[in-house]
Parts: C-alpha cells; structure tokens; sequence
C-alpha cells in the first residue's frame, strides 16, 4: 500500500475496517449529492466540498479553509474517528479527494489515503455499489487539531525556494482565465499542472516518475516548497504526488484566487523564466 494512497482492491479487501468518504465534486458538473445517492461504495459517508471542506468565498480566496469547529463537526457528522483510517474518492481525477486527504491530514489525521483512480476505478473493477441516501453514520470522535502540514500565505508564499503552481499550462501563462478575475501567476512560480500525476488509467504515477518529474523544477526532497492552484483545491494534488515523491510542500490555500483580490500584489505572465 502506498502511502496517501490505497488500491481498489486493497479497499475492497479492508472495507469493514475504513471510514469511506465521498467526495464527488466539479464545477460545473451535476451536484454531488445526486450522484452519491445514484452510486457509491458500499458504507461510504457523502461530504460536501463548498459546505464542509471550504469556508464562504471572499478575500481569503474562492475555497477558504473552514473554520476548525466547522471542519471537526463535519467529520464526526460522517464517523471520522482518531483511531480508524479514513479513505476518500472522488470521480474529478483526484481533485477534491485530495483536498479532504490534506484536511484531514493538516487537522491531526495520521492515516488518510486516496482511492487510486477513484470512483471511476471502482466501477472498472466491477466492485459492489449501494445506493440511495446511504446508512446514518455512527458520531466519530475525531477532534480537529490544526498545523500537522504545513501552510503559507500571500505574505509569504514567495519566500519558498519552489513556489509550484498547480493549474494548466495556459493559465499558468496567463493565455486564459476562466473563474478568476486576473489571469497570470504569482511572479517567480513554476509550472506543474496536476495531469502530470496521472498516468493514462488516471492512477498516480510511480514514485520515482514523479520524483522526476518535480525535480525538473527544483521540488526535491529537502527543498522548501510551496504549490498554489486557482483556490487551494486541487493545489493539494500536488501535494499529495510531492509526498509520493518523497518531497514536503506547504499548501497555499487562499491561492490565485485571493493573490489577486488585492491589485498592489504582482502578477506575471508568460512560460516561466529559463
């Protein structure tokens, strides 16, 4: 089992023994809570990203961490415990599963893992599916203690050695600028966008492929690092491959998104210097 991450089968083997969460999530697409009752792993709790994994939108960013007391609540609404490993999924390429392994992970979780392909993989392999709004959830325990990973803001996101932005190429470039209001990047940030994790089956890459591949931006082990996004979701993907590759990075969770909310922080465009 890799670390962060379990397997299909993996997770079908140990089911009895997990916390499941669902966090189907994507703009844009149908409500998550319509596709969680139409399907889901058998026991899985369902977990709003915008109500229990963000806070409201405003300077901070568009995807604010919640409030601590709003996040602990949350996870014992759905059965987290301290002492029982937690799995979550999604069907958005990891996206937002990430963000709920990183909260959990920066709020004292030790043993939160991705399912490795997601909803998507679960279905390919044939794996049982429930239905409907899903069993009520025994009260979990968990208690939410923030700090265990760590975190940078807009005064000091540039002071990492490796400032890491996690969007696609063409925003990174500031070609285009779909949600936010400005488009570019924080001056001085590389480029890896999160499809660079995956492999073709939509399962992370192997460690020493995506050790390799942050390495060609400087994101080695040892090295201080910080990964961005347009809001501090999916930036937490690539915090999630930089662990499989053995690096540390801090999230910057108010990302693009609240870097631009203030016009007297700089903004860069174009591929990145060298």
């Amino acid at each position: 089992m890799r670390s962060g991450l379990i397997s299909v089968d993996e997770l079908r083997a140990n089911l009895g023994e997990v916390s499941v969460l669902d966090v189907r999530y994507r703009m844009g697409a149908p409500a998550g809570p319509e596709e969680y009752a139409a399907g889901h792993v058998p026991g899985a709790a369902y977990v709003d990203l915008d109500r229990d994994l963000a806070a409201e939108p405003g300077e901070r960013g568009r995807h604010p961490l919640p409030e601590v007391a709003v996040f602990e609540a949350a996870m014992r609404r759905v059965g987290v415990r301290a002492d029982r490993p937690v799995v979550v999924y999604d069907d958005w390429a990891g996206h937002a599963a990430a963000r709920a392994w990183w909260l959990l992970r920066y709020h004292g979780h030790t043993d939160v893992r991705v399912l490795d392909g997601g909803w998507t993989a679960w279905l390919a392999a044939g794996c049982e599916v429930e239905t409907g709004d899903g069993a009520a959830q025994d009260t979990g325990d968990f208690e939410a203690t923030p700090g265990a990973l760590p975190v940078v803001d807009a005064a000091s996101v540039q002071d990492a050695g490796v400032v890491v932005d996690a969007r696609a190429a063409e925003r990174y470039r500031g070609d285009v600028e779909p949600i936010d209001p400005v488009a570019g990047h924080v001056p001085g940030a590389v480029n890896v966008p999160t499809g660079r994790n995956l492999d073709e089956t939509g399962r992370f890459r192997d460690a020493a492929s995506l050790a390799a591949t942050y390495a060609e931006v400087g994101a080695v082990p040892g090295a201080d690092v910080a990964v961005y996004c347009g809001s501090g979701v999916t930036a937490a993907h690539d915090v999630l491959a930089l662990e499989l590759a053995g690096v540390t990075a801090a999230l910057y969770p108010g990302s693009w998104s609240e870097w631009v909310a203030d016009p007297r922080r700089p903004v860069a465009t174009g591929p990145a210097a060298g």
